[in-house]
Order: structure tokens, then C-alpha cells, then sequence
């Protein structure tokens, strides 16, 4: 009797011994099969293309990525839509350039997207004069356009927290290439571009700077003199070490790129006796001294030049007659003057009278 009494309870416990193995295989074989879903389906870039890029904006919706999505491939949406939700992506959607590779996996993507992983892009800027042209350049790069990035360039309480004013704040944007986030604001673009200045500005150039007589930002002023007065690089230093004496004896730079400047017009060949008196800051045939800012962006190079400025006793300059863009340098006014005269002599034979 004692051993039937024993035969129920471990027949039931056998039942459920079986019970319980065969919900853990279903439980495996789902999750087996949910980690399948997970990391089957793969998407097809549109034209056959091996990579593209896709650029979600700040506030871009779920609905948004899945059109942006659509528009340079294949994928199964509802396996999209599905992953999408088991990973929460709708919660975690960052703005960005992101690059996309054919044959990915929708998880890959989705994981990606979710990350915030995005691709840099270059912005790449030289020959520039004024903040509205930097700002138009910039924006064919940026989620920004040109007015945010204008609008940040000129906000007078952020140029005046990073220790400028608006004449000489254009010194922080220095020409060369340089990497960010596609979805930089404006005011991330400003501060980004003081941080590469401050870079830029080691303690070997703060050396120089100070060893020439000038600040940095000073510096940068005469270097954007420098780089209107010709496109001769080997002519640099010359024209620095120039102007420099000039400085320094108390003479007017009389530059004419500051005329130009000031009369807003860079595209004059002539510089005629009326243009001196312009009234203007930026007039240096009116006022001693270097102009209160920069009248373009000088490359790193040019800036480089002034404070490797060469030991010369010159103390002018004028364009030589024969169109090569360099200049006859001369000691002494009287030699200057003839070296003008042969130059007028040229523009009037050529006919330039303005």
C-alpha cells in the first residue's frame, strides 16, 4: 500500500518535469526565432550605390527618418517598424549625416541611427573678406543656414563673452578645412571656430606677436592688409616688415585695400586723390595706426608671414607698371614717387582710369 501511495506524486511530478521542458523549448525556439527576426532583413541602396548618406534634421520625427529612408532605399518597412519598436528607437532619434552601407542589416541601421553615430562633414573656406560671404559658405555644409550662422557671427553678447567687438571678431575665423557635425547650431559654430583660433595661437606665435610690438588680434589686422596688397606669397614678408616701420615711426600705413575697404568696392584697379579722404576708421591715409579690425579673413600663412616679417628699411611700396602683380619697394619718398609716376604712366596708357 505504501508504495502506491508514492506512484501519483511522482507521475505528476514527471508531468510536469515535461511541461516545463517543453515550455523552455518554446520559450527558446522564440527566442531563437525573435533573434533571427532581429538580425535578418537588409537594405538596398537605391541605383545599385554601395554607400549613401542620409541627413536627418534637429526634430525629425520617426515618420521623417522612414521618409528619408524611402528615398534612397529598399527595406522591409514592417520589419523596420517592428525593430524599431523593440529597440525604442522613436526615443532616441539624433539629428545627423549618417553614411549607410548596401546589404546592411535593419538592425545594423536601426542601431546606427540609435547611436548618434554620425559621419563629420568638412567645411573648407579661404579667400574670404566678410562674415555674410563665411556664413553663405559654411551653410552649403551645415544644417544651419546663413542666417542662424550670420545671426550667431554677429550676436553682440556672445562676441562680447568671448572678448571681442564686432570690428575685430572676424580674427577667430581662420581659412582652412575644418570637421563638424553637420547638425552644428550657429552658436556651436562660433564657438568652435574660437577654440581652433585659440589653437591655432601657440605660446611660440604669442612670442612673436609680442617680440613685433603687436597683439594677436593685431596681427591678423595686418596680415588681412597684407594679403589684399598682392597675391604673391614671396612678397609677404616684405610688405609686413614694410608696414611694420611704418608702425613704428608713427607714419600712416596709407594702404589703399583699406581704402577699397572702405568704399566697398575691392574691385577698383585705380585709387584716385578723392578716395583718400574718405571718412572711414578703416581710412589709413586719415588715421595712424592699424584699422579697428580686419578687412579680410588672412590665411594661416599670412599671418604666419607678419610674424616672420623680413628686416627691411623699406618704408614703400607700388605695383610695378608691367602687370605681374609684384611691387617696386623703395627707402625713400622720392624714390617712391618715381616709381608711382612709371605706374600712373601704365594705367593711363591702358586706359584705366578707375
Amino acid at each position: 500500500m505504501g508504495i502506491k501511495r508514492n506512484i501519483l506524486p511522482l507521475t505528476l511530478n514527471k508531468k510536469k518535469i515535461i511541461a516545463l521542458s517543453l515550455l523552455g523549448l518554446i520559450v527558446i525556439s522564440a527566442s531563437i526565432g525573435a533573434l533571427r527576426y532581429m538580425n535578418g532583413g537588409k537594405i538596398a541602396l537605391h541605383n545599385d550605390k554601395q554607400k549613401a548618406e542620409i541627413l536627418i534634421p534637429t526634430g525629425a520625427s520617426f515618420d521623417d527618418v522612414c521618409t528619408i529612408l524611402d528615398v534612397v532605399a529598399d527595406y522591409d518597412k514592417t520589419k523596420f517598424n517592428t525593430l524599431s519598436a523593440i529597440m525604442k528607437y522613436s526615443e532616441y532619434i539624433h539629428a545627423g549625416r549618417y553614411e549607410i552601407t548596401n546589404g546592411m542589416t535593419i538592425r545594423s541601421l536601426i542601431q546606427l541611427l540609435r547611436s548618434g553615430n554620425q559621419k563629420p562633414v568638412n567645411v573648407t573656406f579661404n579667400n574670404v573678406r566678410t562674415l555674410p560671404q563665411l556664413a553663405g559658405i559654411a551653410s552649403r555644409h551645415l544644417e544651419a543656414d546663413s542666417v542662424e550662422l550670420l545671426a550667431a557671427m554677429t550676436d553682440s553678447a556672445l562676441v562680447t563673452s568671448l572678448g571681442y567687438n564686432k570690428e575685430t571678431f572676424p580674427v577667430i575665423f581662420i581659412p582652412d578645412t575644418y570637421q563638424f557635425m553637420w547638425n552644428t547650431s550657429g552658436e556651436q559654430w562660433v564657438k568652435r571656430m574660437k577654440h581652433e583660433y585659440d589653437k591655432f595661437w601657440t605660446d611660440e606665435r604669442k612670442h612673436k606677436a609680442d617680440s613685433i610690438g603687436l597683439t594677436i588680434t593685431e596681427v591678423s589686422i595686418l596680415a588681412s592688409i597684407v594679403e589684399e596688397e598682392t597675391n604673391r606669397k614671396d612678397e609677404y614678408p616684405i610688405i609686413a616688415g614694410l608696414y611694420l616701420n611704418r608702425l613704428r615711426k608713427g607714419m600712416l600705413l596709407q594702404a589703399c585695400p583699406t581704402l577699397k575697404y572702405s568704399l566697398g568696392d575691392f574691385s577698383l584697379r585705380r585709387i584716385l586723390a578723392k578716395d583718400k579722404n574718405v571718412e572711414s576708421p578703416y581710412n589709413t591715409y586719415k588715421y595712424l595706426g592699424l584699422p579697428p579690425g580686419p578687412i579680410r579673413l588672412p590665411m594661416s600663412t599670412t599671418i604666419d608671414a607678419v610674424l616672420n616679417a623680413a628686416d627691411t628699411e623699406y618704408l614703400f611700396m607700388c605695383a610695378k607698371p608691367d602687370g605681374s602683380g609684384g611691387h617696386n619697394f623703395a627707402r625713400t619718398n622720392a624714390e617712391h614717387s618715381r616709381n608711382a609716376a612709371n605706374y600712373q604712366k601704365e594705367l593711363n596708357r591702358r586706359k584705366i582710369y578707375r
